[in-house]
């Protein structure tokens, strides 16, 4: 325990696969809702309950609580997951080891999370580089160079994930009063406006309908989107005062987050048929102050939503290359996001990233799901904690199951919501193969 000893004398976190001292297992469960309400309104987040208007045609409210039953069931999953790290004080890649092998978790697992995280990191960084290159016109009527914004914020963002959990805790608190005022703005300008064919106030209720297989649809892309945060929730909650505080303030700021993340991003859909929120209330005003305010929130949401991102990634990175420290395997994920950050084309492929990666992910956390929540009933075995380091297996029935998941998952067609159907479909075939065959064959 050196190693952590001297993090607590340490301005940057050093703390890498070793597990979280119990002394400094202190943040309550306000704090962790903090973050997760700060982390939700973001471009990505926005998406799906506005698509859920634009291409689902769903009314507003139908949208909105769609989306938002998908979600927070994905929620209750991810703080599940968190136990992990609260009980434990380990990250979560490291935890899958004992699901996974030691090897399955660290070259399979952990490369696909650490993929997933610096995709998103990037795609977010270019997007809320895009959204400030336009707001910024607006206000001075003057184009800056795309790089010019996206290095500089990267870099910045990297820096904070660097410093670690510390850094993550305290910018969010500083961010929450802004991205709350921000949010309230939009909505203010979006239930007045005269700038879009009607205001929130005066919306018809004939606009749009409520089919219960789109929203069942739309339900189930919003809980894929987020139910794939199991396999990294333990890494924030490993300095949580307690399990049942670190998963109570993931969920209630997650769930709450994207209450207002979807009502924002439904709003601007029915009202403008914009996919983000920060552009279609930009144009929605010329006040200075409020054009001031939206452009800070766009930024700030950016920035947090990365922060964790990045902080979260370069421990998967760690969990592959153990011979790392934290800091420097945060410090090659945030060279490779910086690098990224400056190809905009990322987000014009988007989708064709998106579905490859939740091909790999889906299954993977609907095996690591059942097999914590279900098989284990929420503890790992003290044995596999003992033999994590030296485990240098790939278990193979979990891998099977997952290499079966993912041929489902791209044989299905769009309208199946293959996201959905693979994960249960992955759930319950992992559950009953265990059932009838309880150890892990496993081959080195």
């Amino acid at each position: 325990m050196d190693q952590a000893a001297s993090a607590k004398q340490s301005f940057v976190e050093r703390i890498g696969l070793d597990a979280v001292p119990a002394s400094e297992r202190t943040t309550p469960w306000y704090q962790y809702a903090i973050i997760q309400i700060a982390i939700s309104a973001n471009a990505g987040n926005f998406l799906i309950p506005a698509l859920a208007v634009i291409k689902g045609n769903l009314s507003f409210l139908a949208a909105v609580i769609a989306t938002s039953i998908g979600a927070i069931v994905g929620f209750i999953f991810v703080s599940l997951l968190s136990y992990p790290g609260s009980i434990y004080g380990i990250p979560s890649q490291y935890a899958i080891r004992t699901i996974l092998g030691g090897k399955g978790a660290r070259y399979i697992s952990s490369p696909i999370r650490s993929i997933t995280s610096l995709y998103w990191f990037s795609v977010q960084t270019i997007g809320g580089t895009y959204v400030l290159q336009q707001l910024i016109v607006r206000m001075t009527g003057h184009e800056y160079p795309f790089l010019m914004f996206s290095l500089p914020l990267s870099i910045l963002m990297v820096l904070l994930a660097i410093v670690g959990f510390g850094a993550v805790k305290k910018a969010t608190s500083y961010f929450l009063p802004l991205m709350l005022a921000g949010e309230g703005v939009m909505l203010y300008l979006y239930f007045t406006t005269n700038k879009a064919s009607s205001s929130l106030v005066t919306l018809s209720p004939e606009q749009g309908h409520g089919s219960i297989s789109m929203m069942i649809f739309f339900a189930s892309l919003a809980f894929v989107q987020y139910v794939s945060g199991v396999s990294a929730s333990a890494d924030m909650a490993r300095y949580a005062k307690s399990p049942r505080q670190g998963a109570i303030g993931l969920w209630i700021g997650n769930s709450v987050g994207f209450l207002i993340t979807a009502t924002i991003g439904c709003s601007s859909a029915i009202l403008f048929d914009e996919l983000n929120p920060y552009v279609s209330v930009s144009n929605a005003t010329n006040s200075p102050w409020f054009l001031g305010i939206i452009t800070l929130t766009a930024m700030v949401s950016m920035i947090s939503i990365n922060i964790s991102n990045a902080y979260t990634g370069g421990y998967s990175l760690l969990n592959t290359f153990s011979k790392l420290s934290r800091v420097t395997s945060a410090v090659i994920f945030g060279a490779l996001g910086v690098l990224l950050s400056s190809y905009p084309p990322l987000v014009s492929e988007a989708e064709q990233f998106i579905s490859l990666l939740g091909g790999l992910i889906i299954p993977i956390s609907a095996v690591i799901v059942v097999d914590f929540v279900v098989i284990k009933k929420g503890k790992l075995p003290f044995e596999s904690l003992q033999n994590v380091k030296k485990d240098q297996a790939i278990y193979k029935l979990p891998f099977g199951v997952i290499i079966l998941g993912s041929i489902l998952y791209f044989l299905l067609p769009d309208a199946f919501s293959p996201g959905f159907i693979t994960f249960v479909g992955v759930g319950i075939s992992y559950w009953i193969v265990t059932s009838i065959k309880k150890p892990h064959p496993e081959f080195v």
